[in-house]
């Protein structure tokens, strides 16, 4: 924290060569600043991430419904966060992203990490409110393929194009995806759908489910 200070660093992740930093939310600001000769552009194209996210959406739903209630107070390994919030978090991620594309708004770190509302008390409840996002996912697609995802947007981390944030939000709510099929295994429910080899490709992924710390 002493040395954030000394940068002027608020927030980590940051990349910093002598007093100069770079907060490494965004690859392609960390591939510029360390000068590394490659293309941090998304692999996948924009119809492609659209394809990729309604499926994982749809195994997450199914996946949440599995959930017994008595289990959603349980905290997860190494974070001081229950079932509950993460089950949430999943589907509140493309909210965020589509509260962010058709209000106009930026995008924020409070709008993708809201506390699950009093309603949603049980599984069902948010595998419901689950099947509600990815359905305005699917309007907001329909509405949108054709347009310009090379367009720059404010996000809470910097500008980055609309392609970029999409491929975020994609990839971001795959790996708490991937938590939750962890999670079913873990109190030995047989998971009734599974995320593929195939679904993970090219998106830029670890190939860690959880943090180590």
């Amino acid at each position: 924290m002493d040395d954030l200070q000394k940068l002027g660093a608020k927030s980590v992740p940051v990349v910093s060569k002598g007093d100069k930093f770079v907060f490494a939310q965004v690859i392609r600001d960390v591939v510029e600043f360390l000068e590394i000769d490659e293309d941090p552009s998304p692999e996948l194209s924009p119809y492609e991430l659209d394809e990729r996210y309604e499926g994982i959406l749809d195994i997450t739903i199914k996946l949440v419904r599995q959930f017994p209630n008595n289990s959603l107070i349980n905290e997860l390994p190494n974070r001081p966060r229950s079932w509950k919030v993460l089950l949430h978090h999943v589907f509140q991620i493309p909210k965020a992203f589509l509260d962010h594309e058709e209000n106009g708004k930026e995008f924020t770190y409070e709008m993708m990490t809201e506390e699950p509302p009093e309603n949603l008390k049980t599984s069902k409840d948010i595998a419901d409110f689950g099947e509600e996002i990815s359905k305005n996912f699917r309007y907001w697609w329909v509405k949108s393929k054709d347009e310009d995802f090379t367009q720059l947007v404010p996000t809470y981390f910097g500008k980055t194009t609309r392609h970029e944030l999409l491929e975020r939000t994609v990839w971001h709510s795959t790996q708490h995806a991937r938590q939750i099929e962890s999670l079913l295994e873990s109190i030995d429910i047989n998971p009734a759908v599974k995320i593929t080899k195939e679904q993970l490709e090219r998106l830029p992924l670890t190939e860690e489910i959880w943090d180590n710390s």
